[in-house]
């Protein structure tokens, strides 16, 4: 278990529905540095922790008179100065050992949900918001540090000062001690009847704050058809209604929690007060000196206060806990795409054979592919048409290797596509989704993504392949100026063509183009079309048109209908048989 992901998910599945044990286990290892981190805590704070004494030894030496008194002043303020003078060291000491075991710890989570989220496969992530996954990696991470430092280190000082009190108070008057110990029992009843409904309400307000974030992110990417349909008034009023639920929920934690936090210290000041009654009825009794009954007052205020500190940590380790298991949902997801052990792929050759393909999607009945049948020779250009749902999309999506079939198979050079490591097929491979997908950063980065020194040349082949010279000629820094978030200071053809470069700068051995011309202007596609013909020689090329005119050189056409095949030959084969295909094209050609 050398990774972070490792750890958490060993303790995960070992003590799964136990969240505190999977913390516990997930930082063995790490105990001793917390211990240290909570010795110099303990250090730090020991003038606070021995005031009471010292203060109590000043009064009965004030009290006593002589020379005993002008002793116990100077023994006493010598004593506070000296611990005083070793606080900024032991904070220096505490903050160090307890920062970097946690901060580490909370990038190597992120880290290890990161490359999860890359290990995932890709119906994993149409199946759940990517708002919700957003708010574990940062809030639910973040939750878990906040319980590390309460447990690992709050938690000890508490222990510590408790257990420091309470010696010093058994050696001084075990009477009194009785009051010490009985605060014990009531915290316990406290925490016991709080602890169900505050894990409740707690769960409810983190699925709230998921589902929250998933529907700003969704408003953020909507703006522009909200603003282009007048709806702002309308998508304000469903966010506001959002965010009033996420209000109502995080009221009813914030009662609980309140209310939790006020029974407890209610119960402990009058325990306090009976505790001053007794003390000073001690010592009217002559039964210990007046200096103590401040001694045993401050005394019991720093048990009392800790014994609050620790149920107050209640909702804290409540939230945090929710959040281990959130987070663990995620690294210990099995719907992870198996790559070890398979056939790597030195080269390939593009031919692909599609043998009774099927596939439903999951929660489905229906088939979206059923029966799926080609064979396609190294080098050919496939273009698939067909009405929306027809299947092409999930046929691209088998041929990437997003997903697998539910039957039939998919043979690349002759090899089972399921037998295959995918990352190694996927380095011959280029894509340009119908939806160009571009980062912030330069349009360089944006055409070499995932590329080392990748030449100017090659970059200048690519960028005149795919129709944008005139484009970076013109832009004030060229190919080094940077894009806007996801390229909105380009246009939509603009970005298409980034994406359609960054495709052919791989020099692939096969392309996959999804509408990639959907978005361009007419003069833009016809330009595209010829650098792509001369692009795809001798590269197996699969072609998801629209645009019927775009396919007229396509060596087969297929035509798709309700996952079928309903017609499958040349342009001119399909024209002339006035099937399907025929009426498709008819109708476009009424529509140019």
């Amino acid at each position: 278990m050398n990774t972070t992901q490792e750890r958490f998910v060993y303790y995960y599945k070992k003590y799964k529905g136990s969240p505190l044990k999977v913390l516990l286990g997930f930082y063995r290892g790490s105990y001793h540095k917390f211990l240290i981190s909570a010795f110099f805590y303990l250090i730090k704070h020991s003038p606070s922790l021995f005031s009471p004494l010292l203060i109590a030894g000043v009064i009965n030496g004030v009290l006593a008179g002589g020379d005993a008194a002008r002793h116990a002043i100077l023994l006493n303020t010598g004593i506070w100065l000296g611990l005083l003078s070793i606080h900024l060291p032991a904070n220096y000491l505490h903050s160090m050992y307890r920062s970097r075991v946690i901060r580490s710890t909370e990038a190597g989570l992120r880290e290890a949900m990161v490359r999860k989220l890359q290990e995932l496969s890709i119906p994993y992530h149409t199946q759940i918001q990517s708002g919700r996954l957003q708010s574990k990696i940062i809030r639910d991470v973040e939750a878990i540090e906040t319980l590390s430092t309460q447990m690992f280190v709050n938690l000890l000082n508490i222990v510590m000062n408790l257990t420091i009190m309470i010696t010093i108070t058994a050696v001084k008057n075990r009477i009194i001690l009785v009051f010490f110990i009985l605060v014990a029992p009531v915290a316990s009843l406290t925490v016991v009847a709080f602890r169900r409904r505050i894990s409740k309400v707690n769960r409810a307000f983190r699925l709230e704050m998921e589902e929250t974030s998933a529907r700003v992110m969704e408003m953020v990417e909507m703006i522009p058809v909200t603003r282009a349909h007048a709806l702002e008034e309308v998508e304000k009023e469903r966010m506001s209604r959002q965010l009033q639920e996420t209000a109502e929920k995080g009221y009813r934690l914030d009662m609980v929690q309140s209310n939790f936090g006020a029974a407890g210290w209610v119960v402990f000041q009058c325990f306090q007060a009976l505790c001053l009654g007794f003390s000073g009825f001690m010592a009217f009794r002559g039964l210990i000196l007046v200096g103590d009954i401040t001694f045993y007052q401050t005394s019991f205020t720093t048990v009392v206060n800790q014994f609050t500190a620790l149920i107050n940590l209640l909702p804290i380790m409540t939230k945090g806990l929710e959040s281990v298991t959130s987070v663990g949902e995620v690294l210990s997801s099995d719907d992870v795409e198996e790559n070890e052990g398979k056939a790597e792929l030195k080269e390939v050759r593009g031919e692909f054979s599609f043998r009774h393909l099927a596939y439903r999607y999951p929660g489905s009945e229906k088939r979206v592919l059923e029966d799926f049948s080609l064979d396609v020779r190294p080098g050919q250009t496939i273009a698939v048409v067909g009405e929306s749902g027809a299947g092409k999309s999930t046929l691209m999506n088998l041929l990437v290797g997003f997903m697998m079939p539910e039957s039939g198979q998919i043979l690349i050079d002759g090899q089972d596509i399921s037998t295959i490591n995918l990352k190694t097929y996927r380095r011959f491979l280029s894509v340009v989704p119908q939806t160009p997908l571009l980062f912030t950063g330069s349009l360089r980065d944006n055409i070499t993504y995932g590329m080392d020194h990748v030449s100017d040349e090659k970059l200048k082949e690519a960028l005149e392949a795919a129709n944008l010279k005139k484009l970076v000629d013109q832009l004030p820094q060229g190919a080094d100026t940077l894009l806007e978030e996801h390229g909105a200071n380009l246009s939509g053809g603009q970005r298409q063509r980034i994406a359609i470069a960054r495709a052919l700068i791989r020099d692939p051995k096969v392309i996959l183009l999804d509408e990639a011309t959907s978005s361009l202007d007419v003069v833009s596609e016809l330009e595209i079309q010829k650098a792509l013909e001369r692009l795809v020689k001798d590269r197996t090329t699969f072609i998801v048109a629209h645009r019927l005119s775009t396919i007229r050189n396509a060596d087969w056409i297929v035509v798709m209908e309700q996952g079928k095949i309903a017609e499958a030959g040349t342009y001119e084969d399909l024209l002339a048989r006035k099937g399907i295909f025929y009426h498709m094209e008819s109708l476009q050609m009424s529509l140019r």
